[in-house]
C-alpha cells in the first residue's frame, strides 16, 4: 500500500471573506459574519486543528488577503512551533478587494521585480518569519516572469539565503510552463505548487520530471474548488470512488501520487481537516483518471466562471 503524501493546510478559502469554493455559506455562515476578526479566529482554528492533526505545512499568499498576518499572529502565540512547520508563501499577485464580497476585483497580478521587491518585505512583516519556500503566484505562458533576468537574479538570492524559490501554476498549459521553468540555465526554482485532481491532471507527467529533478511538489486544488467533494448518481466518479465518499477518494488519489511531497487542503471547517486526514492514499490507473479528466480548456474556463462566494 501507498504511503500517503502528508497533507498541508492552505489559507486561501479563510485568509478573506469572499472565494470561489462551494458551500461558503453553510461552511461561515452569512458573509455579514465574516469580519476580519471572525476570519482570524477561523484561521487560527484550523491551524490548531492542523496541529493536532500532525499537519506540519501551511501555504500563505500576499493575494489571500490575511493570510500571512492570520499565521503570523498565530505563530506569535506558539512560537516553540515554528521549527517544526514549513511554510510557504507567494508573490505576484496583491489582494484589492478591500474586505468586500462584492468587490469587482479581488485580486491584481504583477510578476515584475518591483512587485517582488515590494511584497518580499511585506510576507516578512506579516509572517514574523521568513518563509521556507517562496514562489511566483500562478504563472502561465503569459507572464514574462521566465525570461525576466531581474526577477530571476532575486529568486536565486532568495535561494542562496537558504529560501526553497519555486512557482506556482495555473491554467490549461501548466505542464509547458513547468518544463520552461525545469529548463531555465541556472535555475533558481526548487519547488512548484500545482493544480492536479482527478479532472485536472494533465501536469502528472511534467510534475514527476520536477520530483525527478529533486523540487518540492505542492499539489494544489485537489477538490477542484468543491467540485469532487460530491458524486452524481451513476458518474464516472461515483464509480472511481466505489463505495467512498468521493472526497475521500479524490484526497486520497492525490495523496498516492508518487511525485507529491505535500497535498494542499483549502479547508474551512475542522472536520474538513479531519476528514482528509483519515484520507489513505488511493491508486488510481490511467484508465480511470481519463474517464474522469476534463479537457484543460474547457476546465479552466469554468474555473474562472466560478462566482466569489
Amino acid at each position: 500500500m501507498s504511503v500517503p503524501a502528508p497533507l498541508g493546510l492552505g489559507l486561501a478559502a479563510v485568509g478573506r471573506p469572499a472565494y470561489i469554493t462551494t458551500a461558503r455559506d453553510a461552511d461561515l455562515g452569512e458573509p455579514a459574519d465574516r469580519s476580519i476578526e471572525a476570519m482570524r479566529a477561523r484561521a487560527h482554528e484550523l491551524l490548531d486543528e492542523a496541529w493536532a492533526l500532525g499537519i506540519r505545512y501551511v501555504d500563505a499568499a500576499r493575494s489571500y488577503g490575511y493570510a500571512e498576518e492570520f499565521l503570523g499572529s498565530w505563530l506569535a502565540a506558539h512560537p516553540e512551533r515554528r521549527r517544526e512547520l514549513t511554510i510557504g508563501s507567494k508573490w505576484g499577485y496583491a489582494y484589492v478587494g478591500d474586505w468586500r464580497m462584492d468587490a469587482a476585483v479581488h485580486e491584481r497580478k504583477e510578476h515584475s521585480a518591483a512587485m517582488l521587491d515590494r511584497q518580499w518585505p511585506e510576507t516578512l512583516a506579516a509572517l514574523g518569519t521568513a518563509p521556507d519556500l517562496y514562489l511566483i503566484h500562478s504563472v502561465t505562458p503569459d507572464s514574462p516572469v521566465l525570461a525576466d533576468a531581474a526577477v530571476l537574479e532575486r529568486m536565486r538570492r532568495l535561494r542562496a539565503e537558504g529560501v526553497r524559490a519555486g512557482l506556482s501554476t495555473s491554467g490549461p498549459r501548466q505542464a509547458e510552463v513547468l518544463r520552461a521553468a525545469l529548463a531555465l540555465p541556472d535555475t533558481p526554482f526548487q519547488a512548484v505548487q500545482a493544480t492536479w485532481n482527478l479532472r485536472e491532471s494533465s501536469a502528472g507527467d511534467a510534475l514527476a520530471a520536477a520530483h525527478s529533478a529533486g523540487w518540492t511538489v505542492v499539489l494544489k486544488e485537489v477538490l477542484a474548488n468543491g467540485s469532487l467533494a460530491e458524486a452524481a448518481p451513476g458518474s464516472a466518479l461515483e464509480r472511481v470512488a466505489s463505495g467512498v465518499d468521493p472526497d475521500i477518494a479524490a484526497i486520497g488519489a492525490a495523496r498516492a501520487q508518487a511525485f507529491a511531497d505535500v497535498v494542499l487542503v483549502g479547508a474551512t471547517t475542522r472536520r474538513h481537516l479531519q476528514r482528509a486526514a483519515e484520507a489513505p492514499a488511493r491508486t488510481i490507473d490511467r484508465a480511470d483518471l481519463a474517464a474522469l479528466a476534463v479537457d484543460p480548456v474547457q476546465y479552466w474556463r469554468e474555473r474562472a466562471d466560478r462566482p466569489w462566494r
